[in-house]
């Protein structure tokens, strides 16, 4: 153990699981609480706490917490199907791949752009965790298309920046299932980490404001391809929220896609793909645009969909 937080039950979590209380704390999973909780490392006024129990405001929370994991290694390793599609000496622009993180984090194995920028010989800012440098937003694993990476500390700032006040357009094209009614309008619905899985993220009171637009622009049998625009930019946001009007991301399987109808159009992964990003450049503030053409497996599913319908 690295050593003992010791500190009173905040008022604002009076009432809640220890899970729950302790992971919006100190910033930590439930599952990471709940292990926690269950080696005997959380106690409440000298009393070992089950993940179960509530908080009391005022009352002494002791927690022990794990030494820190060893700092994640950035491996310089071609990624195959990564282009750039622009580069300067303030940032670079990639169209990413699907089955490629944005930066190594734990447990992830597989490609990385950040991996794929160095093996390129791509230097990039050393601002932000040595695992994340030059990163100002990411994209899933899962999902494909444009994103930026600081080259440059002045670009880093001034990016993350613009992605914090919201000035940035992120575009994204989505293959929803069904047909979203109206065929165009806004979701404005907080989002969170899911109660009960770690790994998904789900629509909860009192989570993380969340506001995604979006327009049909072209309706199938089964389907309808979506432009999306989004105002914040929540993990899993726009998976999370057509999942919650019940139109899921075709293909999407963690978030309740039909798997018939992913197989049927050749999809292992979710429909999705970061179409545009536009922001003004950090060296002179011009504005920019860049476009990523879709990747082979989301247009011939698209392709299907036009010839069945």
């Amino acid at each position: 153990m690295t050593g003992l937080r010791t500190l009173p039950v905040p008022e604002g979590l009076d009432g809640m699981r220890v899970d729950a209380g302790l992971a919006k704390l100190l910033g930590l999973s439930r599952t990471a609480v709940a292990e926690l909780a269950e080696s005997g490392d959380v106690r409440l006024d000298g009393r070992v706490a089950g993940k179960s129990d509530r908080l009391v405001a005022g009352t002494m929370l002791e927690v022990s917490l794990p030494a820190p994991a060893a700092p994640v290694q950035v491996m310089a390793v071609p990624v195959e199907g990564l282009i750039v599609l622009h580069q300067d000496d303030d940032i670079v622009v990639v169209d990413k791949p699907v089955g490629v993180a944005a930066h190594p984090s734990p447990g992830w194995t597989g490609p990385t752009v950040i991996g794929g920028l160095a093996a390129a010989g791509i230097r990039i800012s050393t601002s932000g965790a040595a695992e994340r440098q030059g990163v100002v937003h990411r994209l899933d694993v899962g999902t494909t298309g444009v994103m930026v990476v600081a080259k440059s500390e002045h670009a880093y700032t001034a990016l993350k920046r613009a992605f914090k006040e919201r000035t940035v357009e992120k575009r994204y094209h989505a293959l929803v299932q069904g047909h979203p009614d109206p065929s165009a309008g806004t979701i404005d619905a907080p989002v969170d980490r899911h109660p009960k899985h770690d790994y998904k993220f789900a629509v909860i009171a009192g989570g993380k404001p969340a506001i995604t637009h979006y327009e049909t622009l072209e309706a199938f049998r089964a389907a309808s391809l979506v432009d999306i625009t989004l105002e914040t930019g929540r993990t899993h946001q726009i998976r999370v929220h057509f999942a919650a009007l019940r139109h899921p991301c075709v293909g999407d399987l963690t978030y309740g896609a039909d798997p018939v109808l992913a197989r049927r159009l050749g999809l292992a992964r979710q429909w999705l793909h970061a179409r545009t990003l536009a922001f003004e450049h950090p060296a002179d503030g011009r504005s920019v645009e860049f476009v990523s053409e879709y990747a082979v497996d989301l247009q011939e599913a698209l392709e299907r969909l036009r010839g069945e319908s």
